[in-house]
């Protein structure tokens, strides 16, 4: 049984403007101790899709549809008050994007890593700060660093200390929303590396999230490419980085920079995603695809392609494989 099951996810936000559909119908399943990443560019639903799994879609978004299945239970059937005290941090917890906003100015960082401790395990104080030296510890901080706030913290510091936040409660499953955003090429490394550790000492199970697939190239067992709310293409990652089926995944593997091989222009993928609150009938890259051959270019426009399996685990949503 997976540890993660998401099926026929949907997450509108309601504007003035008009319904966002930032999320239509994404499924997928998570292994104990693998890892799935989920790339895109910004704008795609990765974050969305990961704020749904603990139910923490900020207004005005809305879950509209879907199942959402960690460890055996429908958090979809669960009131707030039991999701908080069963679920969120214990058997999932998140990594947010950006460090420097998650932590509270005027908290110890050791404060903010025992609090959970004291909430769902009932420690005292003194216990939970001495379980904050240990979590420091094991992201590679030292345990002095419990008396710290956060401004006297470095960048990967900071993101170091949330990594300890997310692992206080043991949860089953940890995502990690864009990891390395804003920190230096070494420092990234570094982080990198201590996810890797962290899944082979722990064997929890991960859910990584980037819009750069050379990130999740480093750490994913599946991944998931994501495109104006779709899953465009899931599979083993290893399929996905040598054998990519869908344009958009070729067109952002080709705008990698390569360290080996002959030299040659980086490409880029023209125009912008669509309107997600008008987006189209068919085909959501169909407006940016080089590859759609003219026959199929007008089935592409009306219809929304299926995921058709293309080889075992591996599917792509595209006209170019449904008609063969």
């Amino acid at each position: 049984m997976p540890i993660l099951e998401v099926r026929d996810l949907h997450v509108h936000y309601y504007t003035l403007r008009g319904v966002v559909r930032a999320v239509e119908g994404v499924s997928f399943t998570l292994e104990r101790g693998e890892v799935l990443g989920i790339a895109g560019e910004s704008g795609s639903g990765k974050s969305t899709v990961a704020y749904s799994l603990l139910r923490l879609v900020p207004p005005p978004g809305k879950i509209v549809k879907g199942s959402i299945v960690i460890d055996g239970i429908d958090i979809m059937k669960l009131s707030e008050a039991e999701l908080r005290s069963k679920v969120r941090w214990q058997k999932i917890s998140m990594v947010f994007q950006g460090a420097a906003n998650v932590l509270v100015p005027v908290y110890t960082v050791g404060y903010q890593i025992a609090e959970p401790l004291i909430i769902h395990k009932g420690l005292s104080k003194k216990e939970a700060l001495e379980r904050a030296k240990e979590l420091l510890k094991m992201v590679g901080l030292p345990p002095s660093f419990v008396n710290r706030y956060p401004h006297e913290l470095s960048g990967g510091q900071k993101q170091r200390v949330v990594i300890a936040m997310a692992l206080a409660l043991h949860p089953n499953v940890v995502i990690a929303d864009e990891p390395t955003t804003a920190l230096d090429v070494v420092v990234q490394a570094q982080i990198l590396n201590l996810l890797k550790r962290l899944k082979k000492e722990l064997g929890m199970s991960m859910i990584l999230i980037s819009h750069d697939l050379s990130v999740i190239a480093e750490l994913a067992d599946k991944v998931a490419i994501m495109y104006a709310g779709h899953i465009v293409e899931y599979g083993p990652a290893e399929r996905v980085y040598t054998n990519p089926q869908h344009p958009y995944t070729r067109a952002l593997l080709a705008a990698i920079p390569r360290l080996r091989g002959p030299k040659s222009k980086l490409r880029y993928i023209p125009g912008s995603p669509p309107d997600l609150r008008n987006p189209p009938p068919g085909c959501r890259f169909e407006p940016r695809c080089s590859e759609a051959p003219s026959e199929l270019r007008e089935k592409c426009r009306r219809e929304l392609p299926p995921l058709i399996e293309v080889e075992k685990g591996h599917y792509v949503r595209c006209w170019l494989h449904a008609a063969r």
